[in-house]
């Protein structure tokens, strides 16, 4: 025995309705091994935590199937079902007991639901001008034919608005009754249930007033809502189907010299792929012949090319622009990166936030409120001398109108769209509870190195003593060129973007810890710090005061001697990424402090902050510390988010309310992150906070429609103020209202996806070196 748990996500069609998520969990909470699962009707999936010690992904699948419902997936232990594989038919006993619902995708259970809406419709247009709504609302008398009783023609033409159209709200009650849960399958198949079988019986028995224009009218709009929520919660889930269609459906794979075309989901690990110009590579590899340019930008969101040569990693779905290159298989199927992003999207689209996790809990009482507030209203109008005609009337108007499923849909569906629209701007959020908390943050803390600034050493200032600032950099390019140092490449770097390079050096000599001398065109050249002057006998001057003014400000001061002369500083800083400054911006536009915490001396900390716009600066912490300045953070009461990269940052990522991981960080980072920015932009971060804010507004705002629209339809479909007011609903009007009510709930969801997001600024040029006279100012 072992504690290990594993968690699977299992693709689960067939569930119509929000509130049949109960079937699925209740069945399978009861079994052996299984430690947690979370149901998703919207994105028909569910995420199961187990002990496969205890159970299997197998054995997991066959439960969801005997509940009813058709499961597809990887019958593999510790595998997820993997969300690139082709898609899978059912088998022969999968999905049977009728309906044509159970293993279809959601398109085929869309058309399925309006095809039974037509029926309800067509049969329901007689039956409704046959009843007394046809005579005394419209004043019709259409003759019946052949002289027969109106009730047994509209009884005939209900059956297979009944058997066919109705058969789903049968069987997904007997589905719940099953799994010891009410729903709202049972709502409407109780009301649609009683409303025919009292017509029936009173057709057989001799006539009298019948309500079958009630049931069949019911059915028609309670299918017509199902449509409409349906189509709408489609449109929730483009996210997934949009990461789903970045990878190739085939791939050529190179087996004894012959090119084979297989489908991707049988790219095996080890295989080796012929990636031709302009295609997609199909899994994660590594080149190993060729070179080419490969746009990244579907996967992390990097909008430059990046050139791959042998011994470069590729990520599958990514573009091959324009060399050919043949690329070993390292990860396949559900291992590959773009697999690893759709399962944690899915994950996060499954997980329930705190106040979903209470309306399931109010839906599943709700349900009992309505049954036994149905039984409630029929005894008290028949114990006021009302015909029974009348009481069961309200009767069944109170048990649809009641239904709970604008009360489960109002938080799934916002969570869908809000991860969704994250997970097109690269930000992956992976639970419900993260993006709850990002809604409440107030505080961000932000490392610096990487996270605000690129990481790497940049040349910001160049000052000369009596030379050309070109001329000098070519010389002192030409020795760092034969240095590995990071100070070397950036002085380097900025030469060659200068022009100011092409000097070769002479007679090198390394002096580490120190700097590095050489010969330059026949000019003895010395580059390095202070100490490497001294020891050459060479006095500083004026540019000792440049230089101690440049350490003042955090940059490091690089000193230049040429032929036993000092002849200029050159300042080198860690420079900030290009949005750093519209990330702070967007920040504090969403009243958030910014605080920037790093390890880094005060004066480079605070130059950086002054740059960028930043509130607060804790420097010099040890890595061991940030956990601790974290939480004396949240001591003040409010919520913290940290953003970091590195190993030494997941201690403070985990002590914070929300973690937000960089990227291109560590392993570590991410794992322990409750967000992760796949773009590696830290403008990313208001943009998580955005979503979160939007996405926790329309949850409350649907949850408050929810329970306000209850409230108010309880007490007028029991027929409270029928007596003094005459207001009264029909059950036709009630299913009306409540397809009407889950149909606000799921486009008031959808409209999360024009929030208007951060948008990234253009990288400006890079601008030109300081002058002297502006030795005050930072530049990069």
């Amino acid at each position: 025995m072992h504690d290990e748990r594993t968690t699977v996500v299992l693709d689960v069609s067939g569930l119509l309705r929000m509130s049949e998520q109960n079937v699925v969990d209740a069945r399978l909470r009861r079994q052996a091994g299984v430690v947690e699962i979370e149901t998703n009707p919207v994105a028909q999936t569910a995420t199961v935590v187990f002990d496969p010690s205890r159970t299997s992904v197998s054995q997991l699948r066959q439960w969801v199937i005997d509940c009813g419902y058709h499961c597809a997936g990887q019958s593999v232990p510790h595998h997820i079902c993997d969300p690139l594989a082709e898609p899978r038919e059912p088998s022969p006993h999968e999905g049977t007991g009728g309906g044509g619902d159970v293993g279809m995708p959601m398109a085929a259970m869309v058309a399925d639901m309006r095809n039974r809406f037509l029926v309800a419709l067509v049969f329901s247009i007689p039956i409704l001008l046959w009843s007394p709504i046809g005579t005394d609302v419209f004043g019709l008398h259409l003759p019946v034919p052949f002289g027969r009783r109106a009730d047994v023609w509209s009884l005939l033409l209900s059956l297979p608005v009944i058997f066919y159209s109705c058969w789903i709200f049968f069987r997904g009650a007997v589905r719940a009754l099953r799994a010891r849960t009410l729903d709202m399958m049972v709502l409407v198949a109780v009301a649609v249930g009683a409303g025919w079988l009292y017509s029936l019986v009173i057709t057989l028995t001799g006539g009298g007033e019948v309500f079958y224009e009630a049931a069949t009218v019911l059915a028609a709009f309670v299918l017509l809502g199902h449509w409409f929520e349906m189509r709408a919660r489609g449109g929730a889930n483009d996210a997934i189907r949009a990461l789903l269609d970045l990878a190739p459906p085939k791939a050529v794979v190179l087996r004894g010299g012959e090119e084979v075309e297989i489908p991707t989901s049988q790219v095996a690990e080890g295989d080796l792929l012929l990636v031709r110009p302009g295609t997609k590579i199909a899994v994660d590899g590594v080149v190993e012949d060729g070179e080419s340019e490969v746009d990244e930008s579907m996967v992390t969101g990097e909008s430059l090319p990046v050139h791959k040569a042998p011994g470069a990693d590729v990520i599958g779905a990514t573009i091959n622009a324009n060399g050919t290159l043949r690329v070993r298989a390292t990860k396949v199927g559900s291992d590959t990166a773009l697999a690893q992003i759709v399962k944690l999207v899915q994950e996060a689209q499954n997980s329930k936030a705190p106040g979903q996790r209470l309306a399931d809990r109010a839906a599943f009482w709700l349900v009992l409120v309505a049954l036994l507030g149905g039984a409630a209203t029929l005894a008290v109008w028949l114990a006021t001398g009302s015909p029974f005609a009348t009481a069961i009337l309200f009767a069944i108007t109170v048990v649809v109108i009641t239904c709970p499923d604008a009360l489960g849909l109002a938080t799934p569906t916002a969570i869908m769209v809000g991860t969704g629209l994250g997970a097109k701007r690269g930000v992956l959020v992976k639970n419900a509870m993260a993006l709850e908390t990002s809604a409440r943050i107030e505080v961000a803390v932000m490392d610096k190195t990487g996270t605000l600034t690129k990481g790497e050493p940049e040349v910001t200032d160049v000052l000369t003593e009596g030379r050309d600032e070109d001329a000098l950099l070519r010389l002192v390019a030409g020795v760092e060129r034969e240095s590995e140092h990071p100070l070397a490449e950036a002085i380097v770097r900025h030469a060659e973007s200068r022009g100011a390079n092409g000097a070769r050096a002479s007679r090198f000599e390394n002096v580490p810890g120190h700097g590095a001398i050489a010969e330059i065109d026949g000019h003895r050249v010395v580059v390095g710090n202070r100490r490497l002057l001294e020891r050459q006998g060479i006095p500083l001057g004026s540019l000792a005061t440049r230089r101690d003014e440049l350490a003042a400000t955090g940059r490091t001061a690089v000193l230049a001697a040429v032929d036993g002369f000092a002849a200029g500083v050159i300042g080198i800083a860690d420079a900030p990424r290009d949005s750093s400054a519209a990330a702070v911006a967007a920040l504090h536009e969403l009243g958030v402090e910014v605080v920037m915490l790093t390890g880094d001396n005060q004066a480079t900390a605070e130059r950086i902050a002054h740059r960028l716009g930043i509130d607060t600066v804790i420097a010099e912490v040890l890595p061991g510390d940030k956990a601790a300045k974290i939480a004396g953070l949240q001591r003040s009461g409010r919520k913290v988010a940290m953003v970091g990269d590195g190993v030494n940052d997941a201690p403070a990522l985990a002590q914070a309310d929300l973690g937000i991981a960089i990227g291109a960080g560590t392993d570590v980072a991410i794992e322990t992150a409750d967000v992760v920015l796949m773009r590696s932009d830290p403008l990313d971060v208001p943009t998580a906070l955005r979503i979160g804010r939007g996405t926790l507004r329309k949850m409350r705002q649907n949850l408050g429609w929810a329970v306000g629209y209850n409230a108010i339809a309880l007490p007028i479909a029991a027929g409270v103020f029928e007596p003094a007011f005459g207001l009264m609903l029909r059950p036709e009007i009630a299913a009306l209202s409540m397809s009407g009510s889950s149909l606000i709930v799921a486009v008031n969801a959808l409209a999360l996806k024009r929030l208007r997001l951060p948008a990234a600024p253009v990288p400006a040029p890079r601008p030109e070196p300081v002058s002297p006279r502006a030795l005050g100012t930072y530049s990069t």
